[in-house]
């Protein structure tokens, strides 16, 4: 007996040693050394070439990236279940679409989900995998052949490999910025390619550049299947190592091939501009895959993969000869009037690449805020309706196959409530990004599927109907007119009733006091008065002309950004502004401009537009005049306002968090509220004083309701590209 239970522990010993080899640490026997690894998909000049099974034909990339975030849940968390998977993947493939693009490995419930969603299907979706080199990595102080950079980037694609071939188990947290689980379905049939990288840091690329500079041979690299010309750099040598390996690793182990690109974007692109835009845009690195060759042992080939958006940074909006770029005669450059710079660009990544350029990202934002703008033809980085976000990824589409590129990506699939902007991120708390829907938040909106608070519908809808409104709801009277509020994930909603509203001709007032520590109790220029201190105001002045306004010490635009916008510090004791103010300004928000090229002049101020501004129109998705980014609507006898939270200067609205004093930090800290006031003012003739009411408000922490819903950009999509398919 003590004999067979030895033997039944050996085994068992063993059967973990092996499988934590086989599983966990990849060992394998190569079996079969002399066997030639196979491909169904290759490139050949500019196109890509799909097997079907008679011959290779040209295979056009239709595709969306896929992230992995959902309201509630940090990306990190990889919280998707797999009906959910499996429920977009119909949806991505009845838009249109062909393929898939992930960033990195995913929990192993994506690939069971793709696996079964494949299996039985005659008409599969296409995976292009990624693997993601961790932002903390590429903004260290590491260079790019470090331990920690290229030998983790090498086993990470190792471990990719692995998963797709389904021969791979993960711990949690054994993999930076990936998944976990078990992953033994082989997807690899469906796999047709790899992005290794992410969008390199140009500062990254320089440093390993120079560091490596006067050593003999580090921009040398010589593989089976990878090698270096004499123009490449030390960066372009270790990416040609990295590439070489993964498919050395998988043609012996796995006796196969796929497509290989190297992520690369517009900071990091092979071009040399004029001296005042490298200097102005800091760019200071180029990434060149052309010199990265590969020999006849890789049967599938190279791609060229760019991440290029239509606004940012559009280098070619300051350039005035474009001789430079052997770009005489612009005339097949101009859209609807306007130079498309955007086409111009894909045309030179294609004149310039001996290989299938695909677009992997591009996209523009339904995000009420915005970053950033496209000078020329208005694809801008936010404020922008679902409508127009359609007709924008059609015009880019069309860009993209104009210039002559092998496929593109939509990004993305859905929006994610945890993303941040840069000009924005100063006003939220970013450890709780993911407990709200942040409307101001252009990055947070790229998606063709939305999260909309609730769990079947919204609380309110502005849309001129006031069925969703109760008596419960009333917050303040004034004479005829009532003010009713709600909120959600997303807004805070108003109603107004008013006896034979007009809505071009009355003038409403609903001042707003948010914050305890500051507020004027009198408003100059509408000589209003109020019986507390306020801190916004909502001017209903017409369908074109209403607008919120802040108080200018609660202004959180010049907290953080006074000297780039007017140019002084507003920190400095002659410019503080007191506490009670008489004096509401604009709420703006400032755009990562290059002014300073536009008007030769490098103390011009930043660009702002005006974010404060309202929009009229119907936001009820199920309106065939809904417009996505409207603010506010009038119906008979009343009118429906909605304003995401940041507007009003809430950092995290699911702690009821707002901004404190400014003047008292030196810039954002928190503090939180459990209710607001409000109340009603009109330019009517009657009581010139407002008396406001609390409104009660009580956070939801974790606890986020939310519905998915396709936006009016994906059958737009859909249209165009089921119509191909068709034709």
């Amino acid at each position: 007996m003590k004999k067979f239970i030895i033997i039944v522990c050996i085994v068992i010993l063993l059967a973990l040693g092996l499988d934590t080899a086989y599983y966990r640490l990849g060992w394998y026997i190569n079996l079969n050394p002399g066997d030639v690894p196979t491909t169904f998909v290759r490139t050949e000049g500019d196109q890509i070439l799909m097997y079907d099974g008679e011959d290779y034909k040209p295979f056009e990339i239709k595709g969306v990236n896929l992230g992995s975030g959902k309201p509630g849940e940090w990306s990190t968390d990889f919280a998707i279940d797999k009906e959910t998977y499996k429920r977009w993947f119909k949806y991505i493939q009845e838009m249109g679409a062909n393929t898939i693009r992930i960033y990195t490995v995913q929990q192993d419930v994506f690939y069971n989900a793709f696996y079964e969603y494949n299996k039985d299907n005659d008409n599969p979706l296409w995976l292009i995998h990624g693997v993601w080199v961790n932002d903390y990595i590429q903004n260290s102080h590491r260079d790019a052949f470090q331990q920690g950079f290229r030998d983790r980037f090498l086993d990470d694609c190792r471990t990719m490999l692995d998963v797709i071939h389904g021969n791979k188990k993960i711990g949690v947290g054994r993999m930076a910025s990936a998944g976990s689980g078990f992953y033994l379905h082989d997807i690899s049939q469906w796999v047709i390619g790899y992005i290794l990288g992410v969008e390199w840091e140009d500062v990254t690329v320089a440093y390993t550049n120079e560091q490596y500079a006067d050593i003999e041979g580090a921009n040398e690299y010589r593989g089976k299947y990878f090698y270096t010309s004499p123009e490449a750099t030390p960066f372009e040598a270790m990416l040609a190592e990295v590439g070489d390996r993964v498919v050395e690793y998988e043609s012996n182990r796995y006796k196969t091939q796929k497509l290989v690109a190297f992520s690369n974007w517009p900071t990091t692109d092979p071009f040399r501009y004029p001296e005042n835009i490298e200097r102005f845009f800091m760019k200071c690195a180029e990434v060149d895959v052309e010199h990265i060759k590969t020999t006849e042992d890789f049967l599938s080939g190279q791609f060229v993969s760019y991440h290029v958006y239509p606004y940012y940074p559009d280098y070619l909006a300051y350039v005035s000869d474009w001789s430079a770029f052997g770009i005489n005669d612009l005339t097949p450059y101009y859209t609807d009037g306007a130079l498309n710079t955007y086409r111009a660009y894909l045309s030179m990544l294609t004149r310039h690449h001996s290989m299938p350029v695909v677009i992997s990202e591009f996209g523009v934002s339904t995000g009420r805020g915005m970053a950033q703008r496209e000078m020329n033809l208005g694809r801008n980085q936010g404020n922008m309706s679902e409508k127009d976000q359609g007709k924008a990824i059609l015009m880019c589409y069309d860009d993209i196959k104009a210039a002559g590129c092998a496929g593109c990506c939509v990004f993305s699939w859905q929006d994610e409530w945890f993303k941040r902007t840069w000009n924005t991120m100063y006003a939220v708390n970013l450890k709780r990004d993911p407990y709200w829907s942040d409307y101001q938040t252009n990055e947070q909106y790229f998606g063709l599927l939305s999260f909309d608070p609730g769990d079947e519908r919204s609380v309110s809808y502005v849309d001129g109907d006031d069925e969703e409104w109760s008596d419960e709801d009333i917050v303040a009277e004034r004479g005829d007119m009532q003010l009713s509020m709600k909120y959600d994930e997303k807004f805070i909603y108003f109603m107004v009733r008013k006896d034979g509203l007009n809505i071009d001709s009355d003038k409403i007032y609903i001042p707003l006091d948010i914050t305890p520590k500051s507020g004027s109790s009198y408003y100059e220029e509408k000589n209003l008065l109020f019986d507390r201190a306020i801190d916004f105001i909502i001017e209903l002045e017409g369908k074109d002309n209403s607008r919120v306004r802040v108080q200018e010490r609660y202004e959180v635009l010049r907290s953080n950004y006074s000297e780039n916008v007017y140019e002084f510090n507003t920190y400095l004791k002659n410019n503080i502004p007191s506490k009670d103010s008489p004096r509401f300004t604009n709420i703006d928000m400032i755009l990562q401009t290059a002014t300073a090229l536009l008007y030769n002049n490098l103390q011009a101020p930043a660009e702002v537009f005006e974010t404060g501004k309202l929009t009229y129109g119907n936001a009820n998705p199920s309106s065939p005049d809904f417009n996505s980014l409207a603010d506010f609507m009038a119906g008979d006898g009343f009118v429906e306002i909605k304003l995401p939270w940041q507007l009003l200067n809430f950092s995290d609205p699911s702690l009821m968090n707002i901004h404190d004093d400014y003047y008292e930090h030196y810039g954002i800290e928190y503090i939180e509220i459990d209710k607001l006031w409000a109340g009603l003012s009109a330019d009517d003739g009657g009581p010139r004083r407002a008396e406001l009411k609390p409104f009660k408000l009580e956070g939801w922490n974790n606890h986020v309701t939310y519905h998915e819903r396709l936006k009016s950009s994906y059958y737009v999509l859909q249209k165009r590209w089921r119509d191909q398919d068709e034709d």
